[in-house]
């Protein structure tokens, strides 16, 4: 059985396939090359995507990367569809449904959503369970930069907080908005704010995710 991380990495090489390297996607500064460039890196080359978190490895990363990203746009594909070497610790099927599922969902949506003629994807309730369960558990490291208090609230009332604090905003949309809009995507997420207006400007203008 497909897992929703194996999904979605598929339909993110589809997308990043249709796109063509040259697109551009919703990470800053990044074409669509460089987002291909970017999964291959983290599925094959830990000793380099460890840069991720730690800063003195930061700029190994980016010159790793940049060596990726110089290769031919159709290898960078297929090695996102093959999937990561038998050695990485993503090969284990525990731990790409939890490490990959959220990543691949929003880098699917960071291609999807660059584009002029994009248009919202319904999401299964399944997978709108399996997102919203791994955004409760990682509310607060998202939210962690937000300047007011920030709540996030399901339509059927499901809240998680992302921050506490004063005043507080609360943002409500489907687990794959929301989710969107905890990884830093809030100008391209359907959702809707509440509170006090320059509470809600402040959260829309801030650095949220990880």
């Amino acid at each position: 059985m497909s897992t929703h991380a194996k999904r979605e990495r598929l339909l993110l090489a589809d997308l990043l396939e249709s796109a063509g390297a040259e697109a551009p996607t919703l990470c800053e500064n990044w074409t669509a090359r460089d987002l291909a460039a970017h999964v291959v890196v983290r599925d094959r080359r830990a000793d380099a995507a460890a840069g991720l978190v730690i800063k003195p490895l930061a700029a190994r990363l980016e010159r790793v990367q940049a060596e990726y990203a110089a290769k031919p746009y159709e290898e960078l594909i297929q090695l996102i569809r093959t999937g990561p070497p038998a050695m990485s610790p993503f090969a284990l099927k525990q731990i790409d449904e939890a490490s990959n599922t959220v990543e691949f969902y929003v880098h699917a949506e960071d291609v999807r959503r660059a584009q002029p003629d994009w248009s919202p994807r319904e999401l299964d309730p399944v997978f709108s369970d399996a997102l919203w369960s791994r955004l409760e558990r990682g509310a607060r490291v998202l939210g962690r930069k937000a300047p007011v208090g920030l709540v996030l609230r399901r339509p059927d009332g499901q809240t998680a907080v992302a921050h506490r604090g004063t005043p507080v905003v609360t943002v409500t949309g489907e687990p794959g908005e929301l989710t969107m809009f905890a990884f830093g995507r809030q100008e391209a997420a359907d959702v809707q704010l509440d509170g006090d207006k320059e509470a809600v400007e402040r959260v829309g203008a801030a650095r949220l995710g990880v």
